[in-house]
């Protein structure tokens, strides 16, 4: 059975590339009977205020029809920043060559979090250098990765 996560991206994907954005992530949180769920979205020319009040309309009707999330929740619809949250390994891959932090579900090699240069992707593994030792981190593990914005 898919997760909620999953779920939530299969329903809401199509809705938002109709809108002519990319479903750059989610991220679904539960706290008792509230719910918090965080959609990020993106397209080339940027993503402005106009572009997320539209997907959040376009979005809170189709989470009306198809009532996926039980009792309350918040809709929070955005662009990834220039701190952006990295998901997938195309995402990993693209952002190959910036600084990154990564924070793991479960210790690998004895720690969960990890600073560095990201180096790309080798199968479904990501990889990352901190302080000139290579980490292959598994995909499945990492729980949370953002780009590190360079100012």
């Amino acid at each position: 059975m898919a997760s909620k996560h999953d779920q939530l991206l299969e329903l809401l994907a199509p809705v938002v590339e109709s809108m002519g954005c990319q479903l750059w992530g989610l991220e679904y949180f539960s706290q008792g009977r509230h719910s918090t769920l965080r959609i990020y979205i993106e397209r080339p020319e940027g993503v402005g205020l106009q572009e997320c009040e539209q997907v959040s309309r376009q979005v809170s009707s189709v989470l009306d029809v198809e009532d996926p999330i039980a009792g309350e929740y918040t809709l929070e619809v955005s662009s990834p920043g220039m701190d952006r949250p990295l998901y997938t390994l195309e995402q990993f891959a693209r952002y190959a060559g910036e600084q990154v932090s990564v924070r793991l579900r479960s210790a690998f090699e004895g720690r969960r979090k990890f600073s560095g240069q990201l180096r790309g992707v080798e199968g479904d593994e990501v990889l990352v250098v901190v302080d000139e030792h290579e980490y292959l981190l598994p995909i499945e593990l990492i729980e949370k990765a953002n780009v590190i914005p360079r100012f």
